[in-house]
C-alpha cells in the first residue's frame, strides 16, 4: 500500500510555498483531503477491487495541484480568465516532475498514464467515448468525488472569493437561457459557455448532480447534505433577489435532480 503519510506531506511541503492565510488556497487543501477521502469511499464500492481505493485516494490529492498556481499567478479560479487549472497542474506534475516526489513505488502498474488522463480530464464536461475502461474507471471516481465536494465548496465559499480579480463574468439577473434549462430537462451538465447570468450559473452548479455515475456517489451526495443546502440557498435567493419566477425556476431544478438521483433531497 502507498505510504499516505509520506504523501500527504509532499503534498504539505508543496502547498506550504503559497499564501495559506489567502482564503482561496486554504479552502482548496481543504478541498483537496475531501476529494481524496471521497475517491476512497467511492472506488471500495464501486470498484470492487482492493488496489483502487488507495490509488483513487492519491488521485483525489493530485488532481487539483494547478489551483494553487493559477491563484498565485491570476488571482482567481476562473479557468476561462486564467489558465485551464487541470491541464496546469498535470503539466506540473508530469512534465515539470512534481511526481517524482511522491511515494509511487507501491502504485500498479500503468499507474502514472492513468493518473495523468484523470487529472487532465477531471473538469472537462465529458470523457471520450474511446477511453479504455480501466482510464475510465478511475476518471469517473475522481469526476464523481470532485463533483460531491464542490456542493459544500459552493456553500462555504462565496461566489466573489471564487472568482477573485476576474470580473464581469454574468449578468446579476434571473433570467434562465434556454440552454441551461434544455441541460436541467435533460439531466445533464451545463457547459461553461451556456451560462449568462448569476442564475444560470448557480443552476449549473446543481446540475453536477445529474452526471454522478455511481450509486454511491449519488447516496453521498444526498447523506452529507452539501446538495440539499446548496439548493435551498440557491431557491432563496433566487427569491429574493429575483422574484417568484426564478424562485419557480429553481423548484423545477431541485424537482429533475430528485428524479434523476432516485432519491429525496
Amino acid at each position: 500500500m502507498m505510504d499516505r503519510e509520506m504523501a500527504r506531506q509532499c503534498f504539505t511541503d508543496y502547498v506550504k510555498d503559497y499564501d495559506c492565510t489567502n482564503p482561496m488556497i486554504s479552502h482548496k487543501v481543504t478541498h483537496t483531503f475531501h476529494v481524496a477521502d471521497l475517491a476512497e469511499r467511492i472506488a471500495m464500492e464501486a470498484a470492487g477491487r482492493g488496489d483502487c481505493a488507495d490509488f483513487s485516494w492519491f488521485l483525489g490529492l493530485l488532481h487539483d495541484i494547478g489551483r494553487f498556481e493559477q491563484v498565485r499567478q491570476y488571482g482567481t479560479f476562473v479557468d476561462s480568465q486564467s489558465v485551464d487549472h487541470a491541464q496546469l497542474g498535470a503539466d506540473i506534475l508530469f512534465k515539470d516532475g512534481l511526481i517524482d516526489r511522491f511515494p509511487v513505488q507501491d502504485l500498479m502498474p500503468g499507474w502514472k498514464a492513468i493518473a495523468e488522463t484523470a487529472i487532465r480530464m477531471h473538469n472537462q464536461l465529458a470523457l471520450p467515448e474511446d477511453m479504455d475502461e480501466e482510464t475510465r474507471l478511475f476518471c469517473q471516481i475522481l469526476r464523481d468525488a470532485d463533483k460531491i465536494d464542490i456542493f459544500r465548496v459552493v456553500m462555504e465559499l462565496p461566489f466573489e472569493k471564487r472568482i477573485g480579480k476576474s470580473k464581469g463574468l454574468l449578468t446579476d439577473t434571473g433570467e434562465v437561457s434556454e440552454e441551461v434549462m434544455a441541460c436541467v430537462m435533460e439531466h445533464r451538465c451545463v457547459p461553461r459557455d451556456a451560462r449568462r447570468s448569476i442564475l444560470d450559473g448557480m443552476i449549473s452548479h446543481c446540475c453536477m448532480a445529474f452526471e454522478l455515475v455511481y450509486e454511491v456517489s449519488r447516496r453521498l451526495a444526498v447523506e452529507n447534505k452539501d446538495l440539499m443546502r446548496m439548493l435551498e440557498a440557491a431557491e432563496k435567493i433566487a427569491c429574493e433577489r429575483w422574484g417568484a419566477d426564478a424562485s419557480c425556476t429553481m423548484k423545477i431544478v431541485r424537482r429533475e435532480i430528485e428524479k434523476s438521483l432516485g432519491l429525496a433531497l
